[in-house]
């Protein structure tokens, strides 16, 4: 029996507007500003439901949660991202490992990021050295430099037997 391996890559962006604490993969993050979105706004697990989504070929996150939908409205990410990988694996896929970036000019996450990394692998069920996360800036330039928004993004690579 041969192994069936899919990529996948997912991004959100997410404007930001002001009070704290901003959610990024799972965690709150001390910050003077918060992101803006019918959900929680959790932009790094967007990003990783849209990559899981879209290497198993079922569509994206907005068509599984629009945000037409009041149900969604404050809806946790982590839930989501949790039907989501209900889907995939009850289509027989795996996940490999991921690699995430967070752009974002504030705050510094480096002090966040295992905690991150735990989160997102609690809630999918892997070990937190499947879950690559880097941080990186704006450098000052765009609406990432400038703090009017924050993105990320993410590659999943899954697999699952052929047969």
């Amino acid at each position: 029996m041969s192994k069936e391996h899919h990529i996948g890559i997912g991004h959100d962006t997410h404007r930001l507007g002001e009070g704290g604490p901003l959610r990024v993969g799972g965690i709150d993050v001390p910050h003077e500003k918060h992101a803006l979105g019918h959900s929680d706004a959790d932009v790094l697990l967007h990003a990783i439901t849209d990559a899981v989504l879209g290497a198993a070929n079922l569509g994206d996150i907005g068509e599984m949660f629009p945000n037409t939908d009041q149900a969604n409205l404050g809806r946790d990410s982590a839930d989501m991202l949790r039907i989501a990988i209900e889907n995939v694996t009850g289509a027989g896929w795996e996940i490999l490992n991921l690699d995430c970036i967070i752009h974002a000019e504030r705050p510094k996450l480096s002090p966040y990021k295992e905690a991150i990394r735990q989160r997102i692998a609690e809630i999918l069920e892997l070990r937190p050295e499947q879950i690559g996360l880097k941080g990186k800036t704006g450098e000052g330039v765009g609406a990432i430099g400038n703090e009017e928004a924050i993105s990320a993004q993410c590659v999943v690579l899954l697999h699952r037997d052929e047969g």
